[in-house]
């Protein structure tokens, strides 16, 4: 994924803004880039990305990278962790691709 692509759905939130607010503002532990103007409190399914983000920054990028998906299967993953029923997407949140409803 390029640095311009979203990471958190439910509030429009880049990768280049999450990975600037970690270096930024150095949390002290993960949840605390929800404060990323509220990444990972809407459906959740970006959690997971934001956990291994932080990872890495506090490894200095020496623990190995996961392949990351691309944005279309990225949304995809999402849609599908949405729709067997794990996440509600928050107000306002990016619509899943019309495929996957």
């Amino acid at each position: 994924m390029e640095l311009d692509d979203k990471i958190c759905y439910c509030f429009h939130i880049k990768k280049r803004k999450i990975l600037n607010f970690i270096r930024l503002h150095q949390p002290k532990r993960g949840s605390q880039i929800s404060e990323c103007n509220g990444a990972g409190t809407g459906c959740g399914w970006c959690i997971s990305y934001l956990k291994r983000a932080f990872e890495q920054a506090q490894n200095s990028g020496t623990i190995p990278q996961e392949p990351e998906p691309t944005p279309e299967e990225y949304a995809r993953q999402r849609a599908a962790y949405i729709k067997s029923g794990k996440g509600k997407p928050a107000a306002g949140a990016e619509p899943l691709p019309e495929n996957e409803l």
